[in-house]
C-alpha cells in the first residue's frame, strides 16, 4: 500500500466570531477560497492535477450551504474539472477530511487531494442549521436516552465533576493557553503557517482571540456559562465551573493541507512535510459527549505500534479546559508536550476549520522543534473523536 504525505499546510488567522470580528466581512466561501489559493500558490502545484477537494464545515446552512467546498474551489479561480465535497463530523470535520483524503491516496484512488475546512461563526452562528422547534435526533434516540441528551456545556461540566477538575485548575489551564499563544505570536512561530487576509478594513495577519493579559484572577470573576436549575437537579454533582474564560470562543477561519504519496511528491518536485502515519476514529457516551478522545488516542497508538512516550508533541483541541485536563489525567501524558503554542481557548475554534488548523500548527511546530511524532485528537459532538499521528519527514 502507498503512503500518504502532506506537502503543504496553511491557515488564515482566526477571527472573533461576532459581527465586529476581523474576518466577519468575508463570506465563508471567499475565506476558504483565499486559503485554497494560498495553499496552491505556496506548493506550486498545478491545480488541474488535484483529484478531489474534501472540506469540513459544521453549520451547512445559509452562506455555508450548497457544498461550500466546491464553490470555494471555483471562487479561487481553479479548474472546473476538479470536484469537491463537504463533510460534517462536527468539530472534527476537517480532520476527518484529512483521513478521507489520506485513505484515498493510500488506496490509489487519489494521487493528489486537498483536505480543508471553514467556518464563519459570525455570519452563520452555531445551531443555525437546527431551526427553533426542530428535533435533530428523532424518536428512536429519544427512546434510547429517555432522560435526554445534554448540550456540550453540560457535558463539559459533567467531565469536570467525574474527573474532579476544579474551577481553579481550569482557569490556570486557560491562562497557560493564552500565555503560550502570546509567546508563540511574539516569536513569529505562526508566521509560516498563516495566510494574511485583506479585508475592507485592512490586513488581518494575527489571531484575534488571544488575550495576553489573561490571568487566573481575571478569569475567577467570570460567571458560569451553563448554570441551569433543571440540569442542577438532574446532575447534583455539577459545580458550575465552566465559563467563557476556560472554554473556546466562537470564531471565523479556514485552513487547508495538500496530501499526496511520496512517489507523487518526488515526481512533482515537492518536499513532504510529514507522513500521515496512522489514524483512527472512536465513539463514546453521547451524554458525556467529549470523552471519545481517550479511546481514540489509545486506538491510534495501538495501530501505530507506538506508546505515549514516543510522541513528541500533542495537539488536543481545547473545546473546554475540562476536556483536555480529563484527557491528561486519563492518559498520563506530559502536559509540557500538549498544545505547546496555545490551543483553541486562546487561538479560537472555527468549528469546521479547526481540524486542519490544528494539523497545520502541529506540522509547523514539529518542524520548529525537530519533533519526529505528533498526535492530534479532537472531541466532537455526539460522543465522537478523530485521532491522527504524523511523522516528520
Amino acid at each position: 500500500m502507498r503512503d500518504a504525505v502532506i506537502v503543504g499546510a496553511v491557515r488564515t488567522p482566526v477571527g472573533k466570531g461576532n459581527p465586529g470580528g476581523a474576518l466577519a466581512s468575508i463570506h465563508p466561501v471567499d475565506l476558504l477560497a483565499h486559503t485554497l489559493g494560498a495553499l496552491i500558490d505556496r506548493t506550486g502545484v498545478d491545480p488541474s492535477l488535484v483529484d478531489d477537494v474534501i472540506g469540513g464545515c459544521v453549520d451547512q446552512v445559509g452562506e455555508q450551504a450548497m457544498n461550500t467546498t466546491r464553490y470555494a474551489w471555483l471562487g479561487a479561480g481553479f479548474p472546473e474539472s476538479v470536484p469537491a465535497t463537504t463533510v460534517d463530523r462536527q468539530c472534527g470535520s476537517s480532520q476527518q477530511a484529512v483521513h478521507f483524503a489520506a485513505q484515498g491516496v493510500m488506496s490509489g484512488a487519489y494521487d493528489l487531494v486537498v483536505a480543508c475546512g471553514v467556518e464563519s461563526m459570525s455570519r452563520v452562528p452555531m445551531w443555525s442549521n437546527v431551526p427553533t422547534g426542530a428535533d435533530p435526533f428523532g424518536f428512536a434516540v429519544s427512546e434510547r436516552y429517555r432522560d435526554g441528551l445534554v448540550p456540550q456545556g453540560i457535558s463539559a461540566e459533567l467531565i469536570a465533576a467525574k474527573w474532579s477538575i476544579g474551577r481553579e485548575e481550569m482557569d490556570e489551564f486557560a491562562t497557560a493557553s493564552h500565555r503560550r499563544a502570546t509567546l508563540a505570536t511574539s516569536r513569529g512561530l505562526f508566521t509560516d503557517e498563516t495566510a494574511p487576509v485583506t479585508t475592507a478594513y485592512g490586513v488581518v495577519s494575527a489571531d484575534e482571540s488571544i488575550r495576553p493579559a489573561t490571568n487566573p484572577s481575571t478569569l475567577a470573576g467570570l460567571a458560569p456559562s451553563f448554570a441551569d436549575p433543571t440540569f442542577e437537579t438532574r446532575f447534583p454533582e455539577i459545580t458550575w465551573s465552566v465559563t467563557a474564560g476556560n472554554s473556546s470562543p466562537v470564531n471565523d477561519g479556514a485552513s487547508a493541507v495538500l496530501i499526496t504519496s511520496s512517489e507523487s511528491a518526488a515526481r512533482l518536485g515537492m518536499r513532504p512535510l510529514a507522513r500521515l502515519h496512522s489514524f483512527a476514529v472512536a465513539g463514546a457516551d453521547p451524554l458525556l459527549m467529549l470523552t471519545a478522545i481517550m479511546p481514540a488516542t489509545e486506538k491510534v497508538l495501538r495501530r501505530a505500534g507506538l506508546s505515549l512516550t514516543d510522541i513528541d508533541l500533542f495537539e488536543v483541541n481545547e473545546a473546554f479546559a475540562s476536556v483536555v485536563l480529563a484527557w491528561l489525567k486519563e492518559t498520563g501524558s506530559d502536559p509540557l508536550r500538549v498544545n505547546v503554542n496555545g490551543g483553541a481557548i486562546a487561538l479560537g475554534h472555527p468549528l469546521g476549520a479547526s481540524g486542519t488548523r490544528l494539523m497545520t500548527t502541529l506540522i509547523h511546530t514539529m518542524k520548529q522543534r525537530g519533533a519526529r511524532y505528533g498526535l492530534q485528537t479532537m472531541c466532537e459532538a455526539g460522543g465522537l473523536a478523530n485521532a491522527t499521528i504524523l511523522e516528520a519527514l
